[in-house]
């Protein structure tokens, strides 16, 4: 079952590009840019990682994120992303960048969206790697902040397929970005967006009613409200679930608590992705792999699992119809 879980082809639907920003590279990049480090070493760096909530994971994650300067390092980091999950059998994989923790630092908008786009399309022609690109605004910035990032990236929206919503979630409801949502599909990007992660489910809904998403990234409180679950599971709404992610930020204190299997069960779309892997300990056959073996999948449920891998990959739900 290992073997078989690490070989199917994968579609990647939840990937943060600057969450698999390794200590190593980390290292290396702030020896290029002659930036002092607060670590005296990659492991000192990597035992620096133990996290209490998604805020005390967002403070080591815009920190590790300021060694990213120039083009080359965008097309760097997504390269070696690349390269890590075609291992994994990822075919697609569908990438979130947040430009404004950089542009906040005087990186060009330019710079970020064309290294990371130069090193998927490079990726799509050497590995057969897939993908598109959602920007994520930062959901704990101004609307008005966010709306000018938008205004920055209507000149790639050749690259750019899709807008996400992102961050610390808590006391920022999907609401307070209608106006830049509803810009943004009028420009011809589909929208999705992070929610049910540590906020409530009435996130889930707003994000659904007020930013009309196609999809919700995490949504894993959903199951706290029953008419929600209904609705999903009706109008067969994905949920991009990352269970190592989950465990990692407390959302669950267990992965034996996941409601992973819950939602499987109840027949919700739910997808197996890796949020920030090198932040959570694993990229997304990992995160597979640590589901399959805490949630004590009975032989119905294992036809059920295997049945859910190969739908996500033959009728993907990608964000593109």
């Amino acid at each position: 079952m290992e073997a078989f879980i690490r070989g199917v082809p994968k579609a990647e639907l939840h990937l943060h590009i600057e969450g698999t920003l390794e200590p190593e590279m980390v290292f290396e990049l702030a020896r290029k840019h002659r930036m002092p480090m607060a670590y005296s070493s990659v492991e000192a760096l990597r035992q620096g990682y133990c996290f209490t909530s998604l805020q005390s994971f967002l403070d080591v994650y815009y920190q590790g994120a300021s060694v990213l300067r120039d083009e080359g390092d965008f097309h760097a980091l997504t390269s070696a992303y690349l390269r890590r999950v075609h291992a994994d059998g990822v075919v697609h994989a569908e990438i979130f960048f947040d430009p404004q923790t950089h542009t906040a630092r005087g990186v060009p908008f330019e710079a970020i969206v064309g290294g990371i786009h130069s090193a998927l399309a490079e990726g799509e022609r050497t590995l057969g790697i897939t993908h598109r690109l959602i920007l994520c605004f930062l959901r704990h910035l101004s609307a008005e902040d966010a709306m000018t990032t938008l205004e920055q990236a209507l000149p790639h929206t050749g690259v750019i397929t899709a807008v996400g919503l992102d961050s610390s979630e808590a006391g920022h409801p999907p609401g307070k970005f209608v106006a830049v949502f509803a810009r943004a599909r009028s420009e011809g990007l589909l929208t999705v967006a992070h929610a049910g992660e540590e906020g409530p489910p009435e996130y889930v809904s707003e994000a659904l009613d007020l930013l009309q998403v196609k999809r919700v990234d995490h949504g894993v409180r959903s199951e706290e409200d029953p008419a929600l679950l209904a609705r999903l599971m009706r109008d067969r709404v994905p949920l991009t679930v990352c269970p190592l992610s989950n465990v990692r930020l407390r959302v669950f204190d267990r992965m034996e608590d996941h409601s992973l299997k819950r939602l499987l069960e109840r027949g919700l779309c739910v997808t197996v992705n890796s949020d920030d892997p090198a932040y959570f300990g694993g990229y997304v056959a990992e995160n597979y792999l640590a589901a399959y073996r805490a949630l004590d999948l009975s032989r119905a449920d294992k036809a059920v699992w295997l049945r859910k891998i190969r739908h996500f990959d033959a009728d993907s739900p990608a964000i593109c119809p």
